[in-house]
């Protein structure tokens, strides 16, 4: 669209023609001078650092990081006096307009900043091709008015918000429900918010008129997290809560516990020491028994393994078959043939007799009769000559 403007601008970045000065008489169109998103959602992740695809001018690739957060609205200030054609959803998927980038606004309370609040606002950055995510967070005055109280300040909501990687602008005391002129002022193209219908401030659903004018594009709630699942969970375990802070160093004061409960949270938690370490002798114990009974089932195991051992070594030596028998049959052979004397043959070989020859004579031993001594010289006499004839044998 052809405006009048001149060729240099003011030191605020502000045209000259609405600085309350004369036009010149060039006439050009009007460039969009709209923030840029920190990351594009076309980026891809490379660790901390994301690609962008290659310029088209340069022909070189466009390397950002995060290095800071998210600057505030009324930080940043954006001026741009180009105007914003409407655009409808298709368009915008499209990647239309190319000179500025999609400006995309969700809004909420933000209170105990979850993975739910992030993926709800991923999935707003990542709508478009190029959109630019503008985050609104309402004060506390406004969410204690309609909602309800909060465990975290505003002001913490807002930090909170500005170090999430998908957001590129936070809009802080952001109103309950979007006019017109909000969404002039920022030039909010389309709205983005979960389909269900949010009856507050007297409405049925404070998204209806955003949704007739065709600027709502819905997200998808995650399932089983959110700030009040968070809460119920701290509030069903209050006690638990209590005395671990309690233990932690808090006192009775800050956590706003009268002296009867701080009495029972610091007895209930040495109970509670008590039988930790009750539990940790029973594991001990369980160990100590685990071992032994490994140890004696080695052992067993050993005295079995040398028993039979020690059994066969047994029967090898003393068994019906054994070599102690042999070797003691073989001994007891030797023994008796030493001790028991050589007996003289029978009868002597055969011969051929001569017929000149008579038989020689057979001799039997037959035991002699002797007399006693008539007399004890006589004895002695004989005893003598007895004990000569061994001496002469020998």
């Amino acid at each position: 669209m052809p405006v009048v403007t001149t060729d240099a601008e003011s030191e605020t970045g502000i045209p000259k023609s609405l600085s309350n000065e004369p036009p010149s008489e060039t006439m050009e169109e009007i460039e969009h001078t709209c923030p840029q998103p920190r990351l594009s959602s076309r980026m891809e992740p490379q660790g901390t650092t994301f690609r962008d695809p290659i310029d088209k001018e340069s022909g070189k690739e466009d390397r950002q990081t995060l290095t800071a957060p998210a600057p505030f609205a009324d930080e940043t200030n954006c001026q741009c006096q180009a105007p914003h054609e409407k655009l409808t959803i298709a368009q915008a998927r499209l990647g239309t307009p190319v000179d500025r980038p999609v400006r995309v606004y969700a809004d909420g309370i933000f209170d105990l900043f979850h993975s739910g609040h992030a993926r709800a606002l991923m999935q707003a950055k990542t709508l478009f091709p190029n959109s630019y995510l503008l985050v609104g967070v309402c004060s506390d005055d406004l969410t204690h008015k309609f909602k309800g109280f909060t465990v975290m300040n505003e002001a913490e909501r807002y930090e909170a918000l500005r170090h999430c990687r998908y957001v590129d602008e936070v809009i802080r005391n952001a109103p309950w429900t979007l006019t017109p002129e909000f969404l002039e002022k920022h030039k909010i193209d389309f709205v983005a918010h979960d389909d269900i219908p949010y009856s507050s401030a007297g409405s049925d659903d404070v998204y209806k008129h955003i949704k007739e004018a065709g600027m709502f594009v819905p997200t998808q709630r995650t399932e089983g997290i959110s700030t009040s699942d968070i809460i119920t969970r701290i509030v069903r375990d209050y006690d638990v809560y209590a005395r671990r802070n309690l233990q932690r160093g808090y006192t009775a004061k800050e956590l706003n516990v009268s002296f009867i409960n701080e009495k029972r949270y610091r007895f209930q938690n040495q109970v509670d020491k008590m039988k930790e370490k009750v539990k940790n002798v029973e594991e001990r114990s369980k160990e100590f028994v685990n071992r032994v009974e490994e140890k004696s089932h080695d052992l067993i195991q050993k005295w079995e393994e040398k028993s039979r051992e020690f059994i066969g070594n047994f029967l090898e030596l003393f068994g019906p078959d054994g070599a102690w028998k042999q070797m003691f049959q073989e001994r007891s052979s030797r023994m008796l043939q030493a001790l028991s004397p050589k007996q003289s043959p029978v009868s002597s070989p055969t011969r051929s007799r001569s017929p000149s020859r008579s038989p020689s004579p057979t001799f039997s031993w037959l035991p002699l009769k002797t007399s006693p001594p008539s007399s004890p010289k006589a004895a002695s006499a004989s005893i003598s000559s007895m004990s000569e004839g061994d001496e002469d044998e020998k």
